[in-house]
């Protein structure tokens, strides 16, 4: 029995009419814009750390990128060395692209929706992509000495690209996971993307064409820009609805 004054539902919980409430943008994806600016700043400062770090000392690595260049070539054999090769070429190329564009076809709601949301997620990786490369080419650190290379890579190493694509693409395709999903699937597909972007970076230290703090620069550059783009452009690519049939968690 309802008390007297008191509302007849609780927030947050099923309607009489049928409808189910608005959600806001933040708790849509779990993660309220306040806590996504706090996110994109602290991943900013440690980015820029890094970099400082990087300029600073004009690329010489610090002690313990070293070691961990030294531990990766005295840990590479089979089948060890071809699985992270076969694992490192889905960080680059057409896998992140195709990524961002399934993503945004499971983001939209309508034809129209889906091909706003695609053509949103492929053109923020295009974008986050120009600034990465702008950074490696101002910063411009050498990588570790070719000698020590199990693949092949060209270009600077600070920020690590395939550490920054594989954790844009994983936060793209995550966030268009979490559109379609009910919390519980998203949040265990959510920590698939995770371990594999993770891995992509990883193998960059490890086949020694990338110093540590490149893989961890690359992180926290696509952490901030994920950031970003969740609290700026999340409801351009799609625009919040309400009423019936709101709540894309709802649908079979």
């Amino acid at each position: 029995m309802t008390p007297p004054g008191a509302s007849p539902h609780r927030a947050g919980g099923p309607r009489s009419d049928g409808a189910r409430p608005a959600l806001g943008r933040g708790p849509r994806l779990g993660a309220p814009p306040g806590r996504l600016l706090v996110a994109a700043a602290l991943c900013a400062a440690l980015f820029t750390a890094a970099a400082l770090t990087v300029a600073l000392r004009h690329g010489v690595p610090l002690g313990p990128e070293r070691a961990a260049l030294h531990w990766a070539t005295a840990h590479r054999g089979e089948p060890l060395r071809s699985l992270a090769r076969a694992l490192t070429a889905t960080g680059t190329g057409a896998v992140p692209y195709l990524m961002a564009l399934l993503a945004g076809l499971l983001a939209g709601r309508t034809a129209r929706g889906r091909l706003r949301a695609v053509l949103c997620a492929v053109a923020f990786l295009a974008a986050a992509q120009a600034v990465r490369y702008g950074l490696m080419a101002l910063l411009a650190r050498p990588r570790p000495p070719v000698a020590d290379w199990a693949t092949t890579a060209t270009g600077y190493s600070f920020p690590s690209g395939h550490a920054t694509t594989s954790a844009l693409a994983a936060g793209i395709l995550a966030w268009g996971v979490l559109h379609r999903t009910r919390p519980g699937r998203g949040r265990t597909w959510c920590a698939v993307l995770a371990l594999w972007a993770a891995g992509v970076g990883l193998t960059r230290v490890y086949l020694g064409v990338h110093w540590a703090g490149d893989v961890l620069g690359g992180w926290l550059l696509a952490g901030a820009l994920l950031a970003l783009a969740l609290l700026l452009a999340d409801p351009v690519a799609v625009p919040r609805r309400t009423g019936p049939g709101s709540d894309p968690a709802a649908r079979p």
